[in-house]
C-alpha cells in the first residue's frame, strides 16, 4: 500500500512538472512573441527619425527586419526544441517508473507464490515420510511383509521427491553465478531412452514413447544438466496431462543439430504465457495449474541449462491440444570427440 501511494505521488509530481514546461513555454512564446513586436516597432520608429526609411514598407523588405525575424524565429525553435527535450524525458521517466513498479509487482507475485508452493512442496514430502515411518515404527511387527515393503518405498519416493527439489533449487541458484559445467561426448539417445524407461516405471498409468531416427551424432555436453532437462520435460509434460497422460518424446538430427521435441496433449500454454513460461517462478495461470505439485522451476532451469550448451528451447501448441517443447542442440565436432570417448 505504501508503495502503491509513493508511485502516485510520483505520477502526480511528474505530472504537474509536464503541465508546467507546457504552461512555462506558451508564456516564453508569448513573450517572444511580444519582445518580437515591440522590437519591430522600437527599430521601425528609429529607421524613420533617421530617414533610412520613407513607409511602414520599406521597412519591412530592410535588412534590420529580416536579422529581427531571424533571431525570433531561432529563439522559436530553441523554445520548441526545449519543450519537446523535457516534455520526452519527463513522459520516459514515467515509463520507465511505470514498467520498474510493474516488474516489481509481478516479481513480488511471483516471489510470495513460490513461497506458498516450496512451503507446500517440502511438507508434503515430509509428512509423508513421517507418516510412513511411524506406521513401520509403531506397527512393524504387526504388518505383513508387503505392507511394510509398501510404506518403505512410500517414503524413499518421497525421499527421492524432496531430494529433487533441493537439488532444482541448488541448481537455479548456481545457474545464476559462475556454474562449471563438465563437457563430455554424449550419445543422447541413450541417455533418453534410459530416462523414458525410468519415468515409465515410475508412472505406469503414463503412456511414454520414444521414437528416434538413427544414425545419429553425439552432443558435446553435461550428463547430469542434460539429464536434467530431459527428465523435468517429461515430468512437466505428465504433470499438466489428464489422465491416463500421453507423452511423446521424438529425436533426429537435423544437418548439424540434434532436435528433440517433448509433446503432451494436456491442458497446453495459453499465447500470452509462452513468452512467460521460462521465467523463474513463473507458473501458468489457470485453475487447473495452480492445482498441479511445482515451484516455477522446471522450465526456468531447462532454458538456462540448453542456452548454457548454445542450444535453443520453443514452445508450439500441439495438435489437436496440448503443448510441445522443441530442443536444437548441436552435435559435437570430430576435436571434440577425439578428446573423450562418448559416456552416457
Amino acid at each position: 500500500m505504501q508503495n502503491r501511494h509513493l508511485r502516485f505521488l510520483t505520477y502526480f509530481i511528474m505530472g504537474y512538472m509536464l503541465l508546467a514546461f507546457v504552461w512555462w513555454s506558451f508564456l516564453l512564446f508569448t513573450k517572444n512573441r511580444d519582445a518580437f513586436h515591440a522590437k519591430i516597432e522600437l527599430q521601425q520608429i528609429g529607421m524613420a527619425a533617421e530617414g533610412v526609411i520613407k513607409s511602414p514598407m520599406d521597412f519591412y523588405v530592410s535588412e534590420r527586419y529580416q536579422e529581427l525575424v531571424t533571431s525570433y524565429r531561432k529563439q522559436e525553435r530553441m523554445i520548441m526544441g526545449e519543450t519537446i527535450f523535457l516534455s520526452l524525458s519527463l513522459l520516459a521517466g514515467i515509463y520507465v517508473i511505470y514498467r520498474g513498479y510493474r516488474r516489481e509487482v509481478a516479481s513480488s507475485k511471483q516471489q510470495r507464490n513460490f513461497l506458498l508452493s516450496i512451503t507446500h512442496e517440502l511438507k508434503s514430502p515430509l509428512a509423508g515420510i513421517r507418516l510412513a515411518l511411524e506406521t513401520i515404527a509403531k506397527r512393524g511387527d504387526q504388518l505383513p511383509p508387503d505392507k511394510r515393503q509398501m510404506l518403505s518405498m512410500r517414503g524413499i519416493k518421497e525421499a527421492d521427491r524432496l531430494n529433487k527439489l533441493v537439488e532444482d533449487l541448488l541448481l537455479s541458484a548456481r545457474l545464476e553465478s559462475a556454474y562449471q559445467f563438465h563437457q563430455e561426448p554424449l550419445a543422447l539417445e541413450e541417455l533418453i531412452e534410459r530416462i523414458v524407461l525410468q519415468q515409465s516405471q515410475q508412472n505406469p498409468a503414463a503412456e511414454i514413447d520414444f521414437s528416434v531416427d538413427t544414425p545419429l551424432s553425439h552432443v558435446n555436453g553435461d550428463r547430469q544438466a542434460l539429464t536434467s532437462v530431459v527428465i523435468n520435460l517429461i515430468e512437466n509434460a505428465l504433470k499438466y496431462s489428464s489422465q491416463p497422460a500421453k507423452v511423446a518424446v521424438s529425436l533426429r538430427q537435423q544437418e548439424d543439430q540434434l532436435c528433440l521435441e517433448v509433446a503432451d496433449q494436456g491442458i497446453g500454454i495459453r499465447g500470452q504465457d509462452k513468452k512467460q513460461v521460462f521465467e523463474k517462478f513463473f507458473r501458468v495461470g489457470s485453475e487447473d495449474t495452480r492445482k498441479t505439485k511445482g515451484t516455477g522451476l522446471g522450465l526456468f532451469i531447462v532454458k538456462e541449462l540448453i542456452k548454457a550448451h548454445h542450444g535453443t528451447i520453443k514452445v508450439r501448441d500441439n495438435q489437436p491440444q496440448g503443448t510441445v517443447f522443441a530442443i536444437t542442440l548441436p552435435i559435437a565436432t570430430a576435436k571434440e570427440e577425439r578428446f573423450s570417448s562418448p559416456v552416457v
